[in-house]
């Protein structure tokens, strides 16, 4: 993998103000990918595709990684970033939105990597569950969101976010069948293990 370059596409990234992941965040991601061993990755929401990139680097030989964006621009710019960083043959950009996308889905995945419209949380984590093969790991991004989740106030605009990311941390909190670690890395990081 073209190290330079994947600085490079991070450094436009932050320039360019699109959300990608932070360097901390991608750590703990980074630990929790090498013990399992991936050979078969769900991003749900690519952006410029750096996450994708980055992961692709934990897959076992012959590893797959399924993304999904809605943004024509975002998935023009992820396709070029991953063919900058000679990682094409192990990525694959579903074009589209991913509550249309996900239920056509039939592949069982090793982790899941939740990382799109915050108020769509309880959804993807539907989906997610239906897809994560056991002993694989579901993880969403921003799950604590500015700490407003946590916190009593929220702007107005926020408040679907708000409700929906809250109702996730319940349900993955309560879910018996989920082993669920809760980090207040980066804009907050949910870990839930699969366990059967």
């Amino acid at each position: 993998m073209n190290q330079l370059e994947l600085e490079k596409i991070k450094n436009e990234a932050l320039e360019d103000h699109i959300p990608i992941i932070m360097d901390d965040t991608l750590e703990v991601v980074g630990k929790v990918l090498e013990q399992i061993k991936p050979n078969q990755i769900l991003e749900i929401g690519t952006a410029v595709g750096y996450s994708a990139i980055c992961f692709s680097s934990y897959l076992v030989d012959n590893g797959k990684i399924d993304t999904i964006e809605r943004d024509a621009l975002r998935v023009a710019q992820a396709k070029e970033n991953i063919r900058k960083v000679g990682v094409e043959d192990k990525i694959h950009i579903y074009e589209g939105d991913a509550v249309e996308i996900l239920p056509t889905l039939q592949e069982k995945y090793d982790v899941v990597f939740i990382d799109a419209a915050k108020g769509k949380y309880p959804f993807f984590l539907k989906e997610a569950l239906r897809m994560t093969k056991k002993g694989g790991v579901i993880i969403a991004d921003n799950i604590l969101y500015k700490g407003y989740v946590l916190g009593d106030y929220h702007k107005h605009k926020q408040r679907t976010a708000v409700r929906n990311l809250r109702q996730y941390l319940a349900q993955v909190s309560q879910d018996s069948n989920l082993e669920t670690e809760i980090l207040e890395v980066g804009d907050g990081l949910a870990i839930s293990k699969v366990l059967n």
